[in-house]
């Protein structure tokens, strides 16, 4: 495998976990070349490096990293500031719960939609269950913080692709979860991290309006 000095992030333009990974990046400031592609056709040098076939895949010289959680958290560590996870263990160790409960309960409804599996009860679940912590989007600025952090990188790009999933949030049962959103949205590094595609999901709403 050839070195390289330059940092290269794979990435899909629609793909929501590379773009957690685009948000870390935007928040420390880091220069790197992204490379898009289909996640149903991925690149010859993609299969090279990752033996999973998946995105996001980050190259930093001769280290390769492919599940996104993982690149996340060696972002952080890598370029410590800003800090995206809690610095004493226990707050640590919450963050981290509270991505795996996001990933494997929010995701995997959203996984199902993609693939067409029980859409509507699927659909329905989802915004239950994000509804029913409403009071909670009220506490903090941030999901369960007061400061911006990794939790925020995964839960904000899955709540950007509601619309695309055929989810729209209702106004007063879910006006924390909303104003939650509208506060990670407006983020510099959350406007810097979406593709063309990306941006598209909420233009056309936008136009509507």
């Amino acid at each position: 495998m050839l070195k390289r000095s330059v940092m290269i992030l794979y990435s899909g333009p629609l793909n929501v976990a590379s773009q957690q990974v685009r948000i870390v990046l935007a928040e420390k400031g880091v220069s790197v070349d992204i490379i898009n592609m289909d996640p149903e056709n991925p690149s010859a040098d993609l299969k090279e490096l990752n033996p999973y076939n998946t995105l996001p895949t980050l190259v930093d010289r001769d280290l390769v990293l492919y599940h996104p959680r993982i690149i996340m958290e060696y972002l952080d560590e890598r370029f410590p500031h800003p800090p995206l996870l809690p610095v004493y263990p226990v707050s640590r160790s919450k963050s981290r719960l509270m991505m795996h409960r996001i990933e494997r309960d929010w995701y995997g409804l959203m996984r199902k939609i993609e693939s067409g599996e029980d859409v509507k009860q699927s659909r329905h679940a989802l915004v239950e269950e994000i509804t029913a912590l409403n009071p909670v989007f009220a506490q903090m600025p941030y999901f369960l913080s007061e400061e911006f952090t990794l939790v925020d990188c995964v839960l904000g790009p899955l709540l950007w692709h509601f619309p695309r999933l055929g989810i729209e949030l209702h106004p007063k049962k879910a006006a924390n979860v909303l104003a939650y959103a509208e506060r990670v949205f407006a983020r510099e590094s959350f406007q810097a991290s979406m593709s063309e595609q990306e941006r598209e999901i909420r233009d056309a709403i936008d136009d509507l309006k």
